[in-house]
């Protein structure tokens, strides 16, 4: 399970702890795939500064999505580091695009209020380490995965500042004219949610654990229910506490936000339902996936984030509860594919223990939503 919060620079890619971006810089191996004697004269002549012509590398312990690199002048110090993310040395070529998409959408999102690290440069050419990577630079932020670290927003009015923070910023990146940033041709927004609703189905029927007729029954509900798209928009895809940033000094202010691999145009509220269900409130018995911290006192309850969220973005919430359902939904079909990739072996060195008992919860909460409107 992740760990507490920390001040964590740079970007997550992989659970928490000691070896992890959460911890960082903890160099947790030989950072194969990026060759410092390769990964520094590059950069040196990139960059336009011979600092960067010696550096060191630690690999940060990667998820499965993409590797990320710390890479600190030899004669520099942590402050001088800038972080490299490149797909795994053994990525098939449709991962390698998906990095140049999230560079992509960090670099066009840069001069608006959404908070993103600043790019600094996209390699292309795939001579240089084997794959496409990119250069970003490293934020410091205080990083909340299952507590607040002692001593920061211990304040309910700095917890409350904190949740009406994330609200803001995720209603700041639905309302970006994507047209104008560049971002038209991003993706696919025409028919987003049906397209999620079969994929996610496709995604369940392929890693079944065992027969969950719950779980059939809330895809099949699902998809005979789509709503109206309001607004195409840029959804983030995995938006929460968690990959966010925050500044240490003022904690109600996103410092970053992280993890873009899933961006793309789509509907804004299948955003807001995946971040509900990220949000506990005080009293409630809900799966072991949640952390408990915005069930801390000053939070907002989760009616408050989707009153605030709709005064700011203008949207009607009114189907708020179908894109929670989803959401939960969605959160079944990532935890059984856990399961069953953990029953084949496929999963070493990862504990997924009581993982399967946290399928049915899920779909009872998303049933709850779709039949009572709970959020």
């Amino acid at each position: 399970m992740p760990g507490p919060g920390t001040t964590t620079p740079g970007f997550r890619d992989g659970p928490s702890g000691a070896g992890s971006a959460r911890g960082y810089p903890a160099a947790v191996s030989t950072p194969v795939g990026a060759d410092p004697a390769v990964v520094g004269p590059y950069l040196a002549s990139v960059l336009g500064d011979e600092k960067w012509r010696s550096v060191s590398i630690d690999l940060i312990a990667a998820g499965m999505s993409n590797l990320t690199y710390t890479v600190t002048p030899t004669d520099g110090s942590p402050d001088d580091a800038v972080i490299l993310r490149r797909p795994p040395t053994c990525a098939v070529p449709a991962t390698a695009n998906e990095l140049g998409l999230d560079y992509t959408v960090i670099a066009s999102l840069g001069p608006t209020a959404v908070p993103v690290p600043r790019t600094l440069h996209l390699c292309q050419d795939t001579s240089v380490l084997g794959a496409p990577f990119y250069v970003m630079e490293r934020v410091v932020g205080v990083h909340v995965v299952s507590e607040i670290p002692a001593g920061y927003a211990d304040a309910p009015d700095q917890r409350r500042a904190i949740g009406e923070g994330l609200v803001d910023v995720l209603a700041d990146l639905h309302t970006v004219d994507h047209e104008k940033v560049g971002l038209a041709e991003f993706g696919r927004p025409e028919g987003f949610m049906a397209r999620q609703v079969r994929r996610w189905t496709k995604q369940w029927d392929a890693t079944r654990d065992r027969d969950r007729p719950g779980l059939d029954a809330l895809a099949a509900r699902l998809a005979e229910t789509v709503p109206d798209t309001q607004r195409n928009a840029v959804v983030h895809g995995d938006y929460r506490l968690d990959n966010c940033l925050l500044d240490p000094e003022t904690p109600g202010r996103i410092r970053a936000v992280l993890d873009w691999e899933m961006s793309t145009l789509g509907d804004p509220l299948a955003d807001l339902g995946m971040m509900l269900v990220y949000w506990p409130q005080a009293g409630e018995s809900l799966p072991a996936t949640q952390a408990s911290v915005t069930a801390l006192p000053g939070f907002l309850t989760r009616a408050e984030v989707a009153e605030r969220y709709a005064a700011r973005t203008g949207l009607d919430l009114s189907t708020l509860p179908w894109y929670v359902g989803f959401a939960y939904f969605k959160f079944a079909a990532i935890v059984a594919g856990i399961v069953a990739r953990s029953a084949a072996g496929a999963m070493a060195g990862k504990d997924t223990s009581g993982y399967a008992e946290r399928i049915d919860p899920c779909v009872e909460l998303g049933r709850a939503a779709l039949d009572d409107g709970v959020i």
